[in-house]
């Protein structure tokens, strides 16, 4: 009985190396791939790099340290040809047998490279795009509809599509899964691909996502005009930190602790004008706390929420909103001379959208392609973000279990996880420090679907706080007799 246990385990052992040993006797060197016959485009560039830093030929990106030995594969794809998408893939040398795609920021025209790093640091091959154009500005859509296209949905595509590819011919192996992670535009990147593209992520992370793109553009709007109807509108640190200081007054302490730090502000009665600021500036107050209804979809574009306000520059400075100038300006009404006085919102809100047609907003409720192959999405945002409203999570949340219309099967693939006192992806008051793709690799890997993660918050390099997050729509709630400072002194309820 025990020599045939022990045969049974080395059968057992030799069939799960045998591909490793494979990819290790039949994967060509760095310098020998090929893009796929089906795929226009071309490969720029094939390096072999040993451990250790790495300075990206664009000058203005940071040295990236601390790599493992990868191959790096730059090309260039044009599915039509107004495109020019420049992907990344970096294929480390002690693989981990998955893939990663990670996601970009505002309007995207760069590498991500330090989600490139992070990648190839857990054993991920590990891709990224510039979504088709270069630098900051929207300015790249003036007259590029196509190149609109590239960035709203595309370019991930066709990156995932050649990424999967090379990883194939590089480890003779095919990926054993395939996850994607982003916040803000990559947020919004993650859940176009679970609407669009079911198959190509097994698993999504998709953190603060900027899914109602053109509503969030009409409210930074909106609120701009606001700011500047009155001479003394702008908010100032000083009336920031007033601000903020009267709704932790008014909300701080209703989980049960005054910690800084507002659980569950949807909950939040407040009213600005307890705070000592001008009559403008409360105006300009309420209007960034307000969520106005879109009058075409009757949907309402949900404002910042209480606690956010330290990170209100953005919307209350002096300086509209550049990201939501840009949209205006260059996509929906394709004018480089379109200026802020010749907005109007309850019209502007709602050709943006129809103008859209989901190309980059990703609010389309319809998950169950993804579902149904057994994707998993996991969702994040931070309750005190000053730059994407966080009412736009649950918004998308609901949507999606009214159109499933069950939401245990909903819960069976797709949970949210709001994050008090977190800002933008990061930082704030609250614990915001967690690792989602590990829980998501457990739910995919193992069924064990997270109802609790628990997050840290950095004081110093020290971890000075730790908290349960909770799945939607649960919250914590401290337990009234523990340490206020650790994450077992509170527990998750359903309000």
């Amino acid at each position: 009985m025990t020599r045939m246990r022990c045969t049974q385990r080395v059968v057992l052992l030799a069939a799960l190396l045998a591909p490793l040993c494979a990819q290790a006797a039949a994967a060509p060197p760095c310098g020998s791939l090929k893009l796929p016959r089906a795929i226009t485009g071309e490969i720029l560039q094939q390096q072999a790099r040993e451990k250790g830093e790495f300075q990206p030929e664009n000058a203005s990106a940071a040295i990236v340290e601390n790599l493992p030995a990868f191959c790096r594969v730059v090309a260039v794809l044009r599915p039509v040809p107004q495109s020019r998408i420049r992907i990344e893939v970096w294929l480390p040398r002690d693989w981990n047998g998955k893939y990663l795609g990670v996601g970009n920021g505002g309007f995207s025209g760069s590498i991500s490279y330090g989600a490139l790093a992070d990648g190839i640091r857990r054993g991920y091959a590990t891709a990224s795009t510039d979504t088709g154009h270069e630098g900051a500005s929207g300015r790249f859509a003036l007259g590029q509809p196509q190149k609109v296209i590239d960035f709203g949905y595309r370019a991930v595509h066709e990156m995932t599509t050649v990424a999967r590819q090379l990883v194939r011919d590089f480890y003779a192996h095919p990926a054993q899964r395939a996850y994607w992670v982003g916040c803000s535009a990559g947020g919004r990147q993650g859940l176009q691909s679970a609407q669009r593209y079911p198959e190509d992520y097994d698993g999504i992370v998709a953190g603060a996502p900027a899914l109602d793109w053109t509503g969030r553009a009409s409210s930074a709007l909106r609120v701009a005009q606001e700011v500047r109807a009155r001479p003394d509108g702008f908010l100032d640190a000083r009336a920031m930190t007033l601000l903020h200081q009267a709704a932790l007054a008014a909300c701080d302490a209703a989980d049960g602790l005054s910690d800084g730090v507002i659980e569950s502000p949807q909950r939040c009665q407040f009213n600005p004008q307890v705070a000592q600021l001008s009559a403008a500036q409360v105006e300009t107050a309420r209007a960034i706390y307000d969520s106005p209804v879109n009058s075409t979809t009757g949907r309402a574009i949900t404002g910042l929420y209480p606690g956010s306000e330290m990170g209100w520059a953005t919307w209350g400075g002096r300086a509209p909103f550049a990201t939501a100038i840009d949209h205006f300006r260059y996509l929906v009404y394709g004018n480089p001379d379109w200026s802020l006085q010749q907005f109007r919102f309850d019209r502007d809100a709602a050709r943006a959208e129809t103008q859209d047609n989901g190309i980059i907003n990703a609010l389309n409720p319809d998950l169950t392609r993804f579902f149904q192959r057994g994707g998993k999405l996991l969702q994040y945002h931070g309750w005190s973000d000053p730059q994407i409203s966080p009412g736009v999570s649950p918004q998308y949340y609901e949507s999606v279990a009214r159109r499933i219309g069950d939401l245990e099967r909903v819960e069976q693939s797709y949970r949210l996880f709001m994050v008090p006192g977190m800002a933008h992806c990061a930082g704030g008051d609250g614990a915001g420090s967690f690792d989602m793709v590990s829980a998501l690799e457990r739910w995919v890997e193992r069924g064990v679907a997270p109802s609790e993660i628990i997050a840290q918050r950095q004081r110093d390099g020290v971890v000075d706080r730790t908290r349960r997050l909770c799945a939607w729509p649960r919250a914590a709630r401290y337990d009234g007799t523990g340490d206020p400072n650790v994450a077992s002194s509170f527990r998750c309820e359903t309000p």
